[in-house]
């Protein structure tokens, strides 16, 4: 008896120590698709999401709508953004032009043979950019200047990161240089990759041109746009895809920025809504009258973070204190938050002033007359890519979570031959989100 008692006790604790092993196996799966919602098998957790599959697609579809596609080629988790206005997304240093020679390259990968030359690729795509209907918007792109091969090879190098393209032999950097078919590079084109690269509820060339939204707004919407059952259950489920979408992707998600039903549906359900998404993630949820965020204490569930080191990070945390400053002194007046807003020359004139008593840390090219508007915008666009401020028409408005944010105490870091690196800790006092 005392045997099986034995037996029966090793047997339950196998048991356990398996489920355990599955629950951390499902949430580093979880982690790695938001992350890399385009994973290739050659990412670092591709075999625990095959492994993975059947729960991690039963977890995205219910807690979020999100479908996941997997095979020995990749996995592709169709993420789709719960907020389309938010023009703080994308990829980095990308803008509209460099979009659209990405989609004109993926048109061409589309039609190509398994292999292609980046010489080839720049050719063909020469040939979709002289479409007229471009010409008409503005667009035109051509190979004669270094400037317009460097576009180029950004392009492939974007390809090159989401596993689209696959490098064989080559040099970008000569083509960018050179030019010509004595500087090129060979790809292999991986099929599966390509066929994800677009998350469209429905393909932009499966409208008839009578029938093709005319302003980038309504495409975009009709590229995501999805089924919702017309009754209460539909709806209700709507919602909570949309938000645990937010809560998922943004940094932080105010109460007063949603519709008036997510508003309501957020206030009654963000505490259920939060546990489930944090035990699934590992994310610790921070609530506040203000709203909510789910945090990641280990910094890597993000692509954007406050910075720590260096001038850049300096001069942010610098903008993030005067800001949240005045967001204090508006609220302990108890007058509009309005009073904590600041113009972009302002902060610009803020960091002027302030290079007379930091600038002897920051790098030499900081400390150049006109550099502090050039810092200014830097820290702006970090700071509102963590939706810590917002902006209309030249005004900056701290938000709530910005008060997390405060200056620790310098640590000053003088590394043998260079220049001396300020160090700011970014201390979270318990006053906001």
């Amino acid at each position: 008896m005392t045997t099986r008692r034995d037996g029966w006790s090793d047997s339950q604790g196998i048991g356990q120590h398996q489920q355990r092993h599955q629950r951390d196996e499902l949430r580093t799966a979880v982690r790695a698709l938001l992350m890399t919602p385009l994973m290739s098998p050659a990412h670092e957790d591709f075999a625990a999401v095959r492994r993975q599959a059947e729960a991690l697609r039963d977890w995205f579809v219910r807690e979020t709508g999100w479908s996941l596609h997997t095979d020995r080629q990749g996995a592709r988790l169709y993420k789709r953004p719960a907020d389309l206005a938010d023009a703080t997304r994308g990829l980095p240093d990308y803008d509209r032009r460099r979009y659209v020679l990405l989609c004109l390259a993926c048109a061409v990968l589309e039609r190509a043979e398994a292999q292609i030359t980046l010489c080839v690729l720049g050719d063909r795509l020469l040939l979709l950019a002289a479409d007229p209907a471009l010409a008409t918007c503005g667009f035109t792109f051509k190979l004669g200047t270094q400037h317009e091969r460097r576009e180029l090879v950004a392009v492939c190098r974007t390809l090159l990161d989401l596993g689209v393209l696959q490098r064989l032999v080559g040099d970008e950097e000569a083509f960018v240089q050179a030019g010509g078919e004595q500087a090129d590079a060979l790809y292999d084109v991986q099929r599966g990759a390509l066929a994800g690269m677009l998350a469209a509820v429905r393909g932009p060339s499966t409208w008839p041109q009578d029938e093709a939204p005319a302003t980038l707004d309504e495409r975009l919407h009709a590229l995501v746009d999805e089924y919702v059952a017309d009754n209460e259950e539909g709806r209700r489920t709507a919602l909570r895809h949309q938000l645990a979408r937010r809560l998922l992707d943004d940094p932080v998600v105010y109460t007063a920025m949603l519709e008036p039903d997510a508003r309501a549906y957020f206030i009654n359900q963000r505490g259920s809504m939060a546990a489930r998404l944090c035990e699934a993630t590992g994310l610790k949820a921070e609530q506040r009258a203000e709203g909510a965020a789910l945090v990641d204490e280990a910094g890597a569930l993000t692509d954007v973070a406050m910075p720590s080191e260096g001038t850049e990070a300096h001069v942010t945390l610098l903008v993030a204190e005067v800001l949240a400053a005045g967001l204090r002194q508006s609220k302990s007046d108890a007058e509009p938050m309005s009073i904590g807003s600041m113009r972009d020359g302002d902060i610009a004139a803020f960091l002027r002033e302030a290079r007379g008593q930091y600038g002897r840390y920051w790098r030499r090219s900081a400390r150049e007359p006109g550099a502090e508007r050039e810092l200014a915008a830097i820290a702006i666009e970090r700071l509102e890519k963590l939706q810590l401020i917002a902006r209309d028409a030249g005004t900056v408005r701290p938000l709530p979570a910005l008060a997390r944010f405060a200056l620790g105490e310098a640590e000053i870091r003088e590394p043998r031959g260079s220049r001396i690196e300020p160090r700011r800790a970014a201390s979270p006092p318990v006053e906001s989100i």
